[in-house]
């Protein structure tokens, strides 16, 4: 814990700044942010899976304490209202000792609906942050999710501290565990279900902690893009496998696909020549960039790809003038990622919020900003055999364009993807998956 503690007081210093700049803007006295609650399924007293507010854990590494507050203003020592009943009927988590207590001001709430004696007294000067917006108005607010001062956070959320950025990477060193035993187990020959069970417990995650829901797809599962299914049942042959799974530390996520093919054949060949593809657009992931031109400068090798290997007839060129590439990488290059997955801030260019709009050909992109250092993205090209997509080019006036003996032969193994996770440093790039040699 050294490094984290060495480098956290630099990220609460930011983060008081980030909000003194956000309240003098929009003139208030401080910020309240709610972790959230538990949500009870409905005719039930089971809860759902409590995720907590990113705008909490972004202060400090607490994500599984629901009904606890944070009170900020930039200039005095954070307030944090931390929740901690009597309960025989529950583990309650005690309050943690560790490098981060010594900068709140921590006062213990027992009884969840006591809360408004721990918060400000008069909250005209104070803006909510959080989901339970029938929670906030009952307690008196009337600032509800500022959109203006949203807007601020978002946008200045995309730059990553040193703090971060080392959270960051030990999310990437669990997920490479995790990647390598479900690698070794695709092989072995198990089940998606198996594969999955190899995963969590590399990770030392259950299955609610991961930052999303594991794809662990074999054969022709692969195509489905957000495919969560997991089969029981062992394939009666194993020829493709792709794994989309990331962990989490402190509340920052990881997020790395990887694709095999259990033979040395021309799939195996495919998910190679993805590889150089992809790490040609990681190196083109530079501060001044525009996401939206490396992800169309990707989209034009990927008609390359499909131009070498037989499943075009015609000139790359005209496949992208046609629009076919679209059929076979219907999703963008990748986006930022922090304390969710697909972090926000993607269409941001301005602290106003001011929206860059995506080229019509690409709506899908999750991110159209400019690239700047300290930046954290992702990058995952791919190229996939989507039998509702084919069908519908096979009806379309550019059928002829396509090779459908060589598309059939790929059918059966699905689709490829390949994603790392990327800090953009002023001088370099910091691949942060590769890094930690899974290749």
């Amino acid at each position: 814990m050294s490094k984290l503690a060495s480098l956290y007081p630099g990220h609460l210093a930011e983060l008081q700044v980030r909000a003194k700049n956000a309240l003098t803007r929009e003139n208030l006295q401080g910020i309240v942010i709610h972790s959230g609650q538990e949500l009870k399924v409905f005719l039930d007293d089971l809860g759902y899976p409590f995720k907590v507010n990113p705008h909490f854990k972004h202060w400090l590494p607490l994500v599984d304490v629901p009904n606890s507050w944070l009170i900020v203003n930039g200039e005095d020592k954070p307030k944090l209202i931390y929740y901690q009943p009597v309960d025989f009927w529950h583990k309650v988590l005690p309050l943690p000792e560790s490098y981060w207590t010594e900068f709140f001001d921590i006062q213990v709430l027992t009884t969840a609906k006591d809360v408004d004696q721990l918060l400000p007294y008069d909250k005209n000067g104070f803006a909510y942050i959080g989901a339970h917006v029938e929670v906030a108005q009952a307690l008196g607010f009337e600032n509800i999710n500022s959109e203006p001062l949203l807007n601020y956070l978002h946008f200045h959320r995309a730059y990553k501290t040193e703090y971060e950025q080392e959270c960051m990477r030990r999310s990437n060193r669990l997920a490479v565990a995790g990647h390598m035993a479900a690698r070794d187990a695709f092989f072995d020959g198990a089940s998606e279900y198996d594969i999955q069970q190899t995963y969590l417990k590399a990770t030392q995650h259950t299955e609610t902690e991961t930052p999303y829901g594991n794809i662990v797809a074999l054969n022709q599962n692969t195509a489905i893009l957000h495919y969560t299914a997991l089969e029981r049942e062992v394939p009666q042959a194993h020829r493709s496998f792709l794994i989309d799974a990331g962990a989490n530390y402190n509340g920052y996520a990881s997020d790395i696909t990887r694709t095999y093919s259990f033979k040395r054949d021309k799939f195996a060949e495919l998910i190679a020549r993805m590889n150089k593809l992809m790490l040609k657009a990681v190196d083109g992931l530079k501060p001044g960039k525009s996401y939206v031109d490396l992800h169309i400068e990707t989209y034009n090798d990927i008609a390359n790809v499909l131009h070498e290997f037989g499943f075009i007839k015609v000139d790359p060129a005209l496949a992208i003038e046609a629009g076919i590439v679209s059929t076979f990488f219907p999703h963008g290059l990748g986006h930022h990622l922090g304390l969710q997955t697909h972090d926000v801030g993607g269409f941001m260019a301005d602290e106003r919020g001011t929206h860059i709009e995506t080229p019509e050909p690409h709506s899908f992109l999750r991110t159209s900003r400019v690239v700047e250092s300290n930046q954290v993205f992702t990058i995952e090209p791919g190229l996939y055999f989507i039998d509702s997509l084919l069908a519908e080019l096979k009806q379309s006036a550019h059928r002829d364009m396509i090779n459908w003996q060589q598309i059939d032969e790929m059918r059966p193994f699905g689709g490829i993807r390949i994603e790392d996770n990327i800090i953009v440093h002023q001088s370099h790039n910091e691949n942060m998956t590769r890094e930690l040699e899974l290749n």
